[in-house]
Parts: C-alpha cells; structure tokens; sequence
C-alpha cells in the first residue's frame, strides 16, 4: 500500500492478531480497535506511524480525535502504542487540539490502569477514559 497516495484515511481490517486501523484524516477522527499482537510490530505499526507522521505534518489545525478500543495487547504494541501517543504529545504541545479516548471494557482493571498510565505521560493531549459494556456495545 502507499499510504502517500491516501492521506485522506488508512483503513486496515482487523486480523486474528492485529487491530482495525480507521485513520479518517480528513475529517480528524482515528481509530484502533480490536487485539493488538503482530508477529512482526514493526512491519505492522511502521505504516502507521509513517501515515501518522505525513498527517501531523501537514499544514492545518483542525482537531483530533484518536479512539482506542483495544481489548487486548502485548507489550511490543503497547511501545508502538506510546510513539503514536509521543506523536500526539508533540503535536498537542505545537497547539493543536488532540483528544484521546480510551475505551475498556466494564471489570477490565487490567486495561483500565493501562490506559491511566499513559495518560499519566501525556500533558497536552485530552485523555479521557471511558468504561464500556464487556459486549463491546458503544
């Protein structure tokens, strides 16, 4: 795929082992959901990251917002999860207005303090954590 040619989004279908990517970056609204554990993260994340980066770049503030409904990942994931925060960190503290929701399940303490704990790491960009039915229902 070149992600150069699709800056308007980067869809990806979720596997057995990875999330649904929906990068909607012409409307600001971006979305993983699912289980996150690749074979290869670096294979996996690389293009999102790239994408990422490409649309951070771009000239224009208009907001984002990031939504995370992941149900499980390893630890690989969660470090590619801390650079797509890190890129959001840095763009927050340039001005612009990123939010990020962190969606788990009702009785998951696991993910829930997951969650908590990047927040912890983040001083620009609006975290919030939102509790969810364990059906995965909205």
């Amino acid at each position: 795929m070149d992600i150069r040619t699709t800056m308007e989004s980067l869809k990806l279908p979720a596997t057995g082992r990875t999330p649904e990517v929906d990068f909607d970056f012409a409307q600001g609204v971006l979305r993983l959901s699912g289980e996150s554990y690749p074979d290869d993260v670096a294979t996996f994340f690389g293009p999102i990251f790239a994408a990422l980066r490409a649309f951070l770049a771009e000239a224009g503030g208009h907001p984002i917002r990031f939504d995370m409904e992941l149900l499980y990942f390893n630890s690989s994931s969660a470090k590619a999860l801390m650079n797509i925060f890190q890129m959001l960190e840095t763009a927050a503290g340039n001005g612009r207005s990123i939010s990020v929701t962190w969606c788990y399940e009702e009785n998951d303490d696991s993910m829930q303090e997951l969650g908590e704990d990047f927040a912890e790491d983040l001083r620009h960009v609006s975290f919030t954590l939102k509790q969810i039915p364990a059906d995965g229902a909205p």
